[in-house]
């Protein structure tokens, strides 16, 4: 799936880039993004273009490198949401 950038969460991506959701890379920029600059719309439109094996995947890839209160509070939403799947610390 292909998606328009924000220039509002993606300022430092040129005007009119596209990402392609189906890419991990383009997938976990949008994410780290999203979770880490984007209101709650913005996560809302996130978790509804994404599918939810998917979120959790990039998540697992890209928490190291968001915000430790935004990590903890995805890290606790996955484990409530996966019980016992034991990925998430």
């Amino acid at each position: 799936m292909k998606l328009q950038v924000d220039p509002r969460l993606f300022w430092f991506l040129k005007e009119g880039t596209t990402l392609n959701l189906d890419k991990p890379s383009d997938l976990d920029l949008y994410v780290q993004q999203v979770l880490s600059r984007g209101m709650s719309e913005d996560v809302t439109n996130l978790l509804r273009k994404v599918p939810n094996q998917s979120f959790r995947q990039s998540f697992l890839r890209v928490q190291r490198f968001l915000p430790g209160e935004v990590r903890k509070f995805w890290e606790d939403f996955l484990a409530d949401y996966y019980p016992g799947s034991g990925s998430c610390p």
